[in-house]
């Protein structure tokens, strides 16, 4: 299939092909017919995109913050490298469309095969999308002009400003910002039996757009006209649909608002507001999100966990399935507010009209028309890999490498310091989303890619299976592919229960492929300096780590002990194995002690101690509590009357008999070290002693969390 991508890098817009994504638990799949591109929201980005780094700077002072914070703790080097990455790596376009649903996943009963439904928030300008199915709305049969249905975004967002303002029927409200969105909120607005009053800096009305009136808003009776229609009050309610950089909107709203009226934007400007009018009227100032209770939250858009009617009565899907309901009984009418149909192949055009318009045409609204494409289809059901031309062929010296999962840290860590190491064919590449998949594919060409993992475990030519996905499905990969006869390099942590380890040991002992976990720091120069200076596997050593990992919202899917694990499980595995791969000695003692706060209720604040057989003992200091201005990763060693001092892998201080230090322009954590000892490993070179340490970790501190866990409930 195809799917559009921008690149944040120059603002263009390109089809990539890449395999559909594979249905989940709470999802549908859906073949697109019509996707609306959002003149705004979209040309907004497309500029941004073309921008300089100067220009992107001075229009994003909060990403400049962070970048410059990551310098002082991270070093230049690494913070370049990283902010670089970050713009090289596509973004999906596009959220809102129209389709019809070609599978369920299990969960659904809402919804079936043949459905035609709008959908939003993950229905981008692709030909096929998976969709929560809280997200995805049936079409009533009594709509005739189904591209309609496609505004369904749109439509939630009008909705939840008119749900967030506390609009009543009868009432009187000012729409400023007459665009698309500011179209269908007027419509849905008289729908509702209300008076709108439009404005905007240009005569924008449409006939099907009643207005008890159309202002201009740079007119500067424009506020004493909206009182003398409202009989000297003023507007009950202000809606502001614009998208600008300037204050204008939210000035004009002040003026225009009647005593202790409410003001809410749904579109996007500057909000500098002017307490004087605020205060003298009473106002209140609402900003709705996007389209209603339940964005942004993964329980509802990706669990398929819906709130309660009794509480919440217009959720996301609930407001899209409300603007369905003013369409089918003709109480909103949208066609003409369709401007141009593009083809899907042509969508680099849309975008060079909403963004450049050459040929300086009217538009407003602009879809893109797909049409069903039943052999692309069954290409969709048989998980067939497509293959990509032009591929380079695997040199001799290197490794044939299967990725499982594209996430952010596959995309702008492992495959980017893998293709520095020269040592690794990109071969094959599987991951259930599309999205994850073209963006990798795109920046590290893999010879195929392919939504079903196992077309990977199959492939008689991949040598190496590296598994970059959540941290609840490492287990069964790792032991499918040891399995199927596959070498694994899978990112930490291992697993996330004792069970899971023993099939893993199992399966190590069993076959004779070897198991490489992603506990690089243990291969960073700085450590294996201080390892060969001290001496530390024969002479006795105290080792403090300090972690200051910064905070996660507790929300984020490494929270949660049934995906992630908790950050302990999950990173902490990290700093146990650099301190045994310091002592060199077998890990005999662990302990966990979590800190309780109220304030930080998740439990990634803890410290855990260590004793080796060697007689050396170590603890680490793990926590989301502390400055972003501070370096993350701090180690001392203690012995022999020296003490080393690792800064955040980027400076390491030696006191002894003087003092001296070594400075890095470029954080080091030993990736590249690391795939440089995989291979090694893999060519006979070197024997694999890391993997029985990652045993021996994991199962100390997962028999730590569990006890706990049980003495907590107990």
């Amino acid at each position: 299939m195809k799917q559009l991508f921008l690149s944040v890098s120059d603002g263009s817009v390109s089809l990539e092909e890449t395999p559909a994504p594979a249905v989940r638990d709470h999802t549908v799949i859906i073949e697109t017919l019509y996707s609306v591109i959002s003149a705004g929201t979209e040309r907004t980005l497309a500029s941004f995109g073309g921008k300089n780094l100067i220009q992107k700077a001075l229009e994003r002072p909060d990403q400049v913050k962070k970048v410059t914070e990551k310098m002082s703790t991270d070093g230049i080097l690494t913070t370049v490298s990283a902010a670089f990455g970050r713009l090289k790596d596509p973004m999906p376009m596009g959220y809102t469309a129209v389709g019809r649903v070609k599978e369920t996943g299990a969960g659904v009963t809402e919804l079936s095969a043949g459905d035609l439904v709008a959908a939003v928030g993950q229905a981008y300008h692709s030909e096929v999308n998976r969709v929560g199915k809280n997200l995805a709305v049936r079409v009533p049969e009594e709509i005739r002009d189904i591209r309609q249905a496609a505004f369904a975004a749109l439509g939630g967002i009008a909705l939840e400003g008119i749900h967030q303002a506390e609009i009543i029927p009868g009432e009187t409200v000012a729409v400023i910002g007459l665009g698309l969105l500011g179209h269908i909120t007027a419509r849905i607005l008289d729908a509702y039996g209300c008076g709108v009053i439009g404005f905007d800096v240009a005569d924008k009305t449409l006939p099907d757009t009643r207005l008890m009136a159309f202002l201009n808003s740079r007119d500067d009776k424009a506020p004493e006209l909206a009182r003398s229609l409202t009989r000297g009050r003023g507007v009950d309610k202000v809606i502001i649909t614009a998208a600008t950089d300037s204050n204008a909107p939210v000035e004009l709203a002040q003026q225009i608002t009647r005593d202790r009226g409410t003001i809410c934007m749904i579109g996007v400007t500057k909000m500098e507001l002017d307490r004087r009018p605020f205060y003298e009227k009473e106002l209140s100032f609402k900003i709705a999100r996007s389209y209603g209770p339940g964005r942004y939250d993964s329980s509802y858009e990706e669990n398929g966990t819906d709130y309660p009617l009794g509480y919440v009565r217009f959720t996301e899907g609930r407001n899209v399935e409300e603007f369905l309901r003013l369409l089918a009984e003709k109480r909103l009418e949208l066609s003409d507010l369709i401007t141009h149909v593009v083809p899907f192949s042509q969508a680099a055009d849309a975008y060079e009209m909403i963004t450049k318009n050459p040929q300086k045409e009217t538009y407003l609204g602009v879809l893109l028309e797909y049409g069903p494409d039943e052999a692309k289809w069954d290409c969709v059901v048989k998980n067939q890999a497509f293959l990509a031309a032009g591929k380079k062929k695997t040199g001799k010296k290197q490794m044939n490498l299967g990725l499982i999962g594209a996430g952010l840290f596959a995309r702008t860590t492992m495959l980017p310091v893998m293709r520095e190491s020269g040592l690794y064919h990109f071969t094959g590449l599987a991951a259930t989303g599309g999205i994850a998949t073209a963006q990798a594919n795109r920046m590290f060409p893999f010879a195929y890619t392919a939504s079903d993992y196992r077309r990977l475990l199959e492939d008689p030519e991949i040598d190496l299976i590296a598994i970059s996905t959540q941290h609840n499905s490492h287990a069964k990969f790792i032991v499918e592919a040891m399995e199927a006869g596959k070498h694994v390099y899978v990112e930490k942590p291992l697993c996330l229960t004792l069970e899971e380890l023993d099939q893993i040991e199992e399966a190590y002992e069993k076959n004779d492929a070897e198991l490489f976990c992603g506990l690089n720091r243990r291969h960073a120069p700085l450590i294996r300096q201080i390892r060969k200076e001290l001496k530390t596997d024969r002479i006795p050593a105290v080792y403090e780590y300090v972690v200051n990992a910064g905070y996660i919202a507790p929300e984020h899917w490494t929270q949660d002990a049934k995906k992630g694990g908790g950050r302990i499980i999950g990173e902490a595995v990290h700093f146990i194995d650099t301190l045994q791969s310091l002592d060199g000695s077998r890990l005999a003692g662990l302990d966990v002690l979590f800190a309780h706060n109220d304030a930080y209720p998740k439990k990634d604040n803890a410290v855990i101690t260590l004793q080796f057989q060697s007689g050396a003992a170590g603890s680490i200091l793990y926590t989301s509590m502390g400055s972003k201005k501070y370096p993350k990763e701090q180690l001392r060693v203690f012995s022999s009357g020296a003490v080393y001092e690792l800064d955040n892998y980027a400076g390491l201080q030696k006191y002894g008999t003087s003092r001296h230090g070594t400075v890095r322009m470029k954080q080091d954590k030993g990736i590249l070290a690391q795939y440089r000892y995989i291979y090694d490993v893999l060519r006979g070179k070197k024997q694999n002693r890391a993997v029985w340490d990652a045993f021996v970790s994991h199962r100390m501190l997962l028999e730590q969390i569990s006890a706990k866990h049980a003495k907590q409930f107990k």
